[in-house]
This record gives structure tokens, C-alpha cells and sequence, in this order.
């Protein structure tokens, strides 16, 4: 909440609930995911949440997943904490990438050489699971 105030949101209970869901969600989440958690104790609708979605994506306090032609996904970004993903072309299945970045490296390596400051990625490969392979 604080870095949501910090980056200029005002404190509600729609606001506090959507964040808090994310925090404990386990795995990226939809909006209808979110809209329609029991843990939505503000009573926000599904155009609210989309707006506060929107609102916190334009100030990087969460990541949007996805392939452009499905539903979108959302993740919290925490900070010194970073998750690359996995993402199934047919079905749409997203999983955390379970091995350490290989990418980490070379963004250090960039940004030493660049002096670009605050430098991160977002890193995500497609493909298809393996439910959809077979």
C-alpha cells in the first residue's frame, strides 16, 4: 500500500483489497479472478478493478502477462524480487519459470556498460505445454 500511495494512488478498500489478492495469489491472475475473489470484501465491480488494474500497471506496481489475443494475467511486482514465466500458445496455461534467470547476468552487464540506472526485464516464453503437446 505504501508504494501504491507513494506512486500517487489514494487509499481505498477496493484498492487495498486488489493488492492484497495479488500478494497472496500463488500464480498471475485474470480480472474475472480478482472481480470475482471472496476475498473482494470492498463490493468493487469488474470495471472498477479493471480501472485500478490499469492504474497500477501504468505505475509498475504489477506486471501484465499474456498473449494478446487471450485474456490478460497479473502478477504483483515486488521489489528486489523478479519471476520470468511460461506460457502455453494454445491453451494460455502460465507457470513460473522454475530455475534461476538467465538473464540476470547480462542485465548487470548492460547496465554497467550503458549506465542506465533501475534497469530490469521482463522475460516470458511461449510454447506449449505439455498437456497441449500431447
Amino acid at each position: 500500500m505504501e508504494r501504491a500511495r507513494g506512486a500517487g494512488l489514494r487509499r481505498t478498500k477496493a484498492l487495498e483489497d486488489v493488492l492484497s489478492i495479488l500478494i497472496h495469489a500463488c500464480q498471475p491472475l485474470t480480472l474475472a479472478d480478482i472481480a470475482e475473489s471472496e476475498e473482494l470484501d470492498s463490493g468493487a465491480d469488474k470495471a472498477t478493478v479493471y480501472r485500478l488494474l490499469m492504474k497500477l500497471e501504468e505505475r509498475s506496481l504489477i506486471r501484465r502477462l499474456g498473449l494478446h489475443d487471450r485474456a490478460a494475467y497479473y502478477t504483483i511486482i515486488l521489489p528486489g524480487e523478479h519471476s520470468d514465466y511460461l506460457i502455453c500458445n494454445d491453451c494460455g496455461r502460465i507457470e513460473k519459470l522454475d530455475i534461476s534467470c538467465p538473464v540476470e547476468a547480462l542485465e548487470k552487464q548492460i547496465a554497467k556498460k550503458s549506465g542506465f540506472k533501475k534497469l530490469y526485464h521482463e522475460l516470458e516464453f511461449f510454447g506449449q505445454c505439455p498437456e497441449c503437446a500431447q
